[in-house]
C-alpha cells in the first residue's frame, strides 16, 4: 500500500500533540518496560514446551500514521504458525473476516491455554510499549489495523483522518466498548477521538481502559 498523503487538518500544531503527548509516551513506556521486564524472563519459560513452544513474541504488520507500516509486538498467545493455519483454513478465515478480522477466544482453535490467560488479562499487549518507545505507537490513539481493514473507513477523507494520528495501545474504541463495537460504528468511534483529542480525554481513556481490563470487558 502506498503511503497516504495526509491532507486532514488536525490540530498538529498544538503543544500537546507536538511535545507533551510524545514526552508522556516516552516516560510511561520506559517505566512500563522496566516494571514489566521480569515478565519477559518468566514468560520465556512457557514458550519452551507444549503447544506454546516457539518464539515468545508475535509480530504482525499493521498500518500506522500516514499509512506507514510497522511491526506490532505482542506476547504470542497462539500456536506457532497461527497466521498460516488461519489463511489455510477457508472456513476459519471466512469467520475471521466476518467477525471484523478477529475471532472470539473460545472459538479460536489457534489459542493455547497460556495464550487464553494472557489475552483475558491483556498481558499479551505489554510488548507494545516497545512500539510506543520507538514512536510507532502512542499510549492512546486509534487502534492500528491490518491493511485489509482500511476498506471499512469508507471515503478518502475518512481514511486520511484515521491515518492522521499515531495509533495507540488503547483508545476510545477499546475503552468504551472494545470488541462489542464492530464496523462501521468502530470507524465513527475512532474518528470521534481524533476530533476531540486532548490530555484530559487521554487520561479518561487510560483510566477507563484499566477498569475494562480488570473487568475483562469486551476482551477477545
Amino acid at each position: 500500500m502506498k503511503k497516504v498523503k495526509n491532507n486532514y487538518k488536525t490540530r498538529t500544531n498544538s503543544l500537546y500533540l507536538l511535545f507533551i503527548k510524545r514526552l508522556f509516551d516516552l516516560l510511561i513506556s520506559i517505566f512500563a518496560l522496566i516494571v514489566f521486564s521480569p515478565l519477559f524472563i518468566i514468560f520465556k519459560f512457557f514458550y519452551l514446551f507444549g503447544k506454546n513452544k516457539g518464539p515468545m513474541l508475535y509480530k504482525q504488520l499493521r498500518v500506522g500514521k500516514n499509512g506507514k507500516k510497522f511491526w506490532i509486538y505482542k506476547f504470542r498467545s497462539m500456536i506457532n504458525g497461527a497466521e498460516i493455519k488461519l489463511r489455510s483454513d477457508p472456513n476459519l478465515y471466512k469467520k475471521y473476516k466476518k467477525n471484523d478480522f478477529k475471532l472470539p477466544i473460545d472459538s479460536d482453535p489457534r489459542i493455547t491455554n497460556f495464550g487464553r490467560f494472557i489475552r483475558l488479562t491483556s498481558l499479551d499487549e505489554i510488548p507494545q510499549f516497545i512500539n510506543v518507545f520507538k514512536g510507532e505507537m502512542s499510549l492512546v490513539g486509534p487502534r492500528p489495523v491490518i491493511e485489509e481493514e482500511l476498506d471499512n473507513y469508507g471515503t478518502k477523507e475518512r481514511l486520511q483522518k484515521f491515518l492522521s494520528m499515531t495509533p495507540g495501545i488503547t483508545g476510545y474504541w477499546q475503552a468504551f466498548g472494545r470488541n462489542k463495537i464492530s464496523y462501521p460504528q468502530r470507524c465513527d468511534v475512532e474518528l470521534y477521538y481524533i476530533d476531540h483529542i486532548s490530555f484530559k480525554l487521554d487520561l479518561e481513556i487510560i483510566v477507563k481502559s484499566i477498569t475494562s481490563i480488570t473487568k475483562r470487558d469486551g476482551v477477545y
